[in-house]
């Protein structure tokens, strides 16, 4: 007899968002070392601007430049049991029964799952600018999902 092989367990990471965010933080530290280099040697009348002014622009870019970082966090980890997902700060884990559908529309920057309540969440981690590995990342949960519901019941047929 042949069992059906589980599906591999899935996780997916945004590649393109994150590298976009690395050279934009790094552009962003890049210039505010600069002005913070430079700030001595502003001439203004009216402010006089010293080391600590230095300091804070720097603080201030290092500030700005974790916050972009921050946005490349995004992350989806699915198995059997069910899928685990971090969009910018928030963390969810839903289990199987509570999906619907993976959807990945042509025309959407980005996956999302179906809720059995009609809610739709969406997964910032599988974008559709990764092409082929947001598409394997797609098929990957629905193989997933299909695998867990697979013992289901089937719901009794519309009479009207």
């Amino acid at each position: 007899m042949s069992e059906k092989a589980e599906p591999a367990p899935v996780t997916a990471v945004p590649r393109r968002m994150r590298q976009v965010c690395a050279a934009v933080a790094a552009v962003v530290v890049g210039v505010m070392a600069y002005v913070a280099l430079t700030l001595p040697s502003t001439t203004n009348t009216v402010v006089a601007y010293g080391a600590a002014d230095q300091v804070a622009m720097a603080g201030l870019g290092l500030a700005l430049a974790a916050m972009i970082l921050a946005l490349g966090r995004s992350r989806v980890d699915a198995d059997a049991d069910g899928v685990r997902f971090r969009n910018i700060a928030l963390g969810h884990e839903l289990p199987w029964s509570a999906v619907r559908a993976v959807a990945f529309e042509r025309k959407s920057p980005w996956a999302s799952l179906v809720l059995e309540n009609g809610d739709e969440v969406a997964l910032l981690a599988i974008q559709a600018v990764d092409r082929e590995r947001a598409v394997a990342a797609v098929e990957g949960l629905r193989a997933l999902r299909a695998a867990a519901r697979a013992n289901d019941p089937k719901p009794p047929p519309l009479l009207y």
